[in-house]
């Protein structure tokens, strides 16, 4: 028996051999350990500071120091949720699937034939490459949002390359 997820999981993925297959995921640059050491290192100051004015007879001031450690605390939690956002994208020879899933868990999927589908940019001359397309048949989706410009270029050339790989069709080796 299986669950629903690992049913759509079978789904998205193909008995066809990949020729391009990428994950995108947010960066986050603070991983758990990190957070657990600014909010510890955030709450211990917020508290000394606060016993400062505490023993100066302003305590209501003790109260927001507190406060202030709670509102970094919720604002990092929803950062943290904002990062289970993912982006996959698989280039098989007879198709090109994106599925995207959000914060939420929602998940979206786009199939498209290879043959059809175009790349398309928005390039910014200070900036660089500001966002990438996928256009079919008068369907338009943006990809690789959590990239950079630069990553966003290596993205373009693999993703360029896989779609040329698919055009071209399979190959024969009759040696395997």
């Amino acid at each position: 028996m299986s669950t629903g997820n690992q049913i759509e999981r079978e789904r998205f993925e193909s008995k066809e051999p990949q020729i391009f297959s990428a994950r995108l995921t947010p960066h986050r640059s603070l991983n758990r350990t990190g957070f657990l050491a600014v909010m510890l290192f955030l709450s211990v100051v917020s508290f000394a500071t606060g016993l400062v004015f505490l023993m100066m007879g302003a305590w209501p001031v003790f109260g927001f120091f507190g406060l202030d450690v709670l509102v970094i605390w919720w604002a990092f939690k929803v950062n943290f949720r904002a990062a289970r956002a993912s982006e996959e994208i698989v280039v098989t020879p007879s198709e090109l699937r994106v599925r995207r899933v959000s914060q939420r868990g929602q998940v979206v999927e786009w199939i498209f034939n290879p043959l059809w589908v175009r790349l398309d940019m928005e390039i910014d001359e200070e900036f660089g490459i500001e966002h990438l397309y996928l256009i079919s048949r008068g369907h338009q989706i943006q990809i690789a949002r959590f990239l950079g410009p630069d990553e966003k270029a290596s993205f373009y050339k693999g993703l360029v390359e896989a779609l040329n790989a698919a055009r071209r069709g399979p190959t024969y080796n009759p040696v395997t």
